[in-house]
């Protein structure tokens, strides 16, 4: 098993009130030279939760931390015209959101919870996910 160290949270960068799915973002990793989907789960609009990169692999998605941490990723993150960072997390994503961290730090307890951003100059997640799951 892998020693996980952080728990980071990401937007796919998608318009609001558009659906993409794991397939989508494999492709989209793929096409990037990715060895498969960088993220370990994926957050569907609905708030369904799919797996992507098998949580023993080290992930794609956050440089210098994929060996210790996880990839949770909702679809969504950018307003529905340009490209404006927003939390587009619908109710059910929140939930869902919630419910994997609270699965994962049963898991993986001394893993702290992080947004994208922290570690890159980037708007990703689209909100204070530090803040906002401190107390899971």
């Amino acid at each position: 098993m892998r020693n996980i160290k952080e728990i980071i949270i990401h937007c796919s960068d998608t318009p609001e009130g558009k659906d993409f799915t794991v397939d989508d973002i494999r492709k989209w990793h793929l096409a990037r030279n990715f060895s498969d989907i960088g993220y370990h789960y994926v957050i569907y609009r609905d708030g369904s939760v799919h797996e992507g990169r098998d949580v023993n692999i080290s992930g794609a998605h956050c440089t210098n931390h994929n060996s210790i941490s996880i990839g949770v990723c909702y679809i969504g993150g950018r307003a529905a015209v340009g490209a404006t960072p927003k939390d587009t997390r619908t109710e059910a994503q929140k939930k869902s959101l919630i419910d994997l961290l609270k699965k994962l730090k049963k898991l993986y307890p001394n893993a702290t919870i992080h947004g994208h951003c922290e570690f890159a100059v980037k708007a990703c997640p689209s909100f204070d996910a530090k803040r906002e799951y401190a107390n899971i």
